[in-house]
């Protein structure tokens, strides 16, 4: 079996990395700036983004 699902896996959890990081700093320059909706939307979209890279992390270590 060759290493393309791993590989995938991983580009897969460093964008949702990358994503978490990007929108965290987005959300809280948005709601510095009063837009707080903007702000709570960027900050749901961190979150989903953190929880893809943990369920990277556990799919890729065999966790359930």
């Amino acid at each position: 079996m060759n290493g393309q699902p791993k590989i995938e896996a991983q580009t897969r959890a460093a964008t949702a990395s990358y994503v978490a990081a990007l929108t965290a700093e987005l959300s809280a320059m948005a709601r510095r700036n009063g837009l707080d909706a903007l702000g709570y939307i960027l900050e749901m979209a961190r979150l989903e983004a953190e929880s893809e890279v943990h369920g990277s992390a556990q799919r890729s270590n065999g966790g359930s």
